[in-house]
Order: structure tokens, then C-alpha cells, then sequence
């Protein structure tokens, strides 16, 4: 199938995504009244109302709930918070026409002005005494995300560009979590994107966590993301800590992560069809349209409230 983008204005992408999340009961009752009385408006396409009955349709869990990621982690959703599962995530991607991996779960506030997705690789245990450089990783990011491109051109959807570090990689050997922020832009709308990723480390594996939100709001959903990761911890015998002798160990280490884990190292074989899934799913950008629909569902409330 192949997928368009449209050119939706501020208030459709505002109606659009508004009533779609009163309907799943996301925002306060007075703005969920004021949205539900909004009339569509008459530019309103039929891919504005498809994007819309999408995010509806998707089976929503509403903290608080503690809930189990991959069978060797648990996340507590806190209340306010929403949690998609993966097959509902990989529906919720293809809406916001991104490239899922079929196996994450998405999870944020429940006005969705920031999301994160979650995803697992079990390369085995990755190794923590490797020294980045910061330069030479963001040279790879830009080779792999025009390799990525590709895909986006086959499917009709806007290519990205990266154009530099919002924070340059960093490892804290005291919570095992790697993070990095990388800046980029739609190629068609120039509309800035900035993704905030944490690599979580464990045992038998690697906990991928990216951040999606306004450029100008990254701060404060960082902020607010690394609370909610207090109540994000591996299983009993799954921490990073209770490694023994004799289990897998990655093939790669630290740097490999920036650039996509096992799945960058694949790509410089030329093994495009194999990694395809986990690369783009390991360092993508988040195209512009779900960032766009945050801006005008914020300025909407504003208004409102005004």
C-alpha cells in the first residue's frame, strides 16, 4: 500500500487529534466538552477524518497500572499516563506514518504532548567500557537515516534529514542508561524534529526507549520521561548487575547503540532486507505530522481556556 502525506492546517490537525482522544476519555472534561462540540471543519479530508477514527479505534490502557514489558521488565504507567501495546503500537505507527518495528510499546501523558517508544533486542550483554566518539557516530546516524530514506521515498512519505546533536551520547555506569538526542528535520516541510533516546541496559539484552515531542518542549518531556522511568526496572535475574560468566555477550558496545545496535553493523555487510525493521526502529525520526498535531492540540487548549 502506498501512503500520502497531506497538508492538513493547524485547526484540522487540532479538531482532528482532539476528538480523537475525548473519545478515549484523555482530556479534562471541560476541554473534552468544548472539543466535542468543535464542528469539523469543511476542509477537513478524508485523511484527516481516517487519521482521527484511527486513533479511536486503538485499545488504550490508562494508568495507574504496572505493566510488563517483553517478559523481563515491568513499567509502571502512573495515572495521567497511556500504554499502547505492541500490536496497537504498530497501528498507532503506521497512522502517524513511521516505520514500526511490530514489537514496541508506545507510552506518555495522556494529552500526548511527548510519547516514548519501547522496544528489546536480546544481542545479549553489551559491554560498557567502550569510548564514544560523538562525531564519528553522527556521521553514521546521517548514512543510515538516508538509507532509511529509501523506504520512506517507496511508501510516498516524507524523508528526513539529521542535522547535528541536541545532546551528544553520554553513559551513566551507575544506572547502566546510554542518552542521546539527535536533531533532524522533514526534507518536504522543514518542520524541525528532535528525538531523545535511552538505552537501558540489562543481561541478556538492551532496552531502546525514544522520546518524541516539539523541539521547544524536550526539556520539560525529558524531565518529565526520566521521572516516569522510576518505575521502569528488569525482572529479577535480568539486571544488567547480575551478569555471570557464560552468558551471551553482544557482538558490539556502547557506540553501536547510537547507531542502531546489531542493525547498523548489518547494514555495512549490505544485509539491507535483514536489518531493515530493527535499524530504522533503533534510530529513526519520528516524521513531523504527530509533532505538528501536539502543536495545534496545545494551542487549541490554550485558546480554550483563554
Amino acid at each position: 500500500m502506498r501512503f500520502e502525506r497531506r497538508s492538513l492546517n493547524t485547526s484540522v490537525w487540532a479538531i482532528m487529534v482532539g476528538n480523537a482522544l475525548f473519545a478515549m476519555g484523555t482530556f479534562p472534561t471541560a476541554h473534552a466538552a468544548d472539543w466535542g462540540d468543535s464542528p469539523a471543519p469543511a476542509t477537513q479530508d478524508d485523511a484527516a477524518a481516517a487519521f482521527g477514527e484511527g486513533l479511536r479505534k486503538l485499545d488504550w490502557i490508562q494508568g495507574p497500572r504496572q505493566m510488563e514489558l517483553f517478559g523481563n521488565s515491568k513499567l509502571m504507567v502512573p495515572a495521567d499516563y497511556v500504554f499502547l501495546n505492541p500490536a496497537e503500537t504498530a497501528k498507532f505507527m503506521t497512522l502517524t506514518h513511521n516505520i514500526g518495528s511490530g514489537t514496541q510499546y508506545l507510552f506518555g501523558p495522556k494529552d500526548l504532548h511527548w510519547q516514548v517508544t519501547f522496544n528489546f533486542k536480546d544481542d545479549g550483554y553489551v559491554k560498557d567500557d567502550q569510548k564514544i566518539d560523538a562525531d564519528g557516530l553522527l556521521s553514521s546516524i546521517k548514512e543510515n537515516t538516508t538509507a532509511a530514506n529509501k523506504v520512506r521515498r517507496e511508501r510516498g512519505w516524507d524523508e528526513m534529514e539529521v542535522t547535528g546533536w541536541q545532546t551528544p551520547p553520554h553513559y551513566d555506569p551507575e544506572s547502566h542508561r546510554l542518552e542521546w538526542a539527535v536533531m533532524g528535520r522533514d526534507m518536504k516541510t522543514g518542520q524541525t524534529v528532535v528525538n531523545f533516546n535511552t538505552r537501558i541496559l540489562g543481561r541478556g539484552g538492551v532496552m531502546s526507549a525514544v522520546l518524541v515531542t516539539e523541539p521547544e518542549a524536550m526539556t520539560a518531556a525529558t524531565t518529565d520521561f526520566k521521572s516516569t522511568l522510576a518505575g521502569f526496572d528488569y525482572t529479577q535475574g535480568q539486571r544488567y548487575a547480575e551478569y555471570k560468566p557464560g552468558d551471551k555477550v553482544a557482538e558490539y558496545g556502547l557506540a553501536a547503540l547510537v547507531t542502531g545496535g546489531a542493525a547498523a553493523i548489518a547494514v555495512k555487510t549490505g544485509l539491507w532486507k535483514v536489518i531493515l525493521g530493527g535499524l530504522v526502529a533503533g534510530w529513526k525520526f519520528i516524521v513531523a505530522g504527530v509533532v505538528a498535531a501536539m502543536s495545534a492540540a496545545r494551542k487549541f487548549f490554550k485558546r480554550k481556556a483563554a
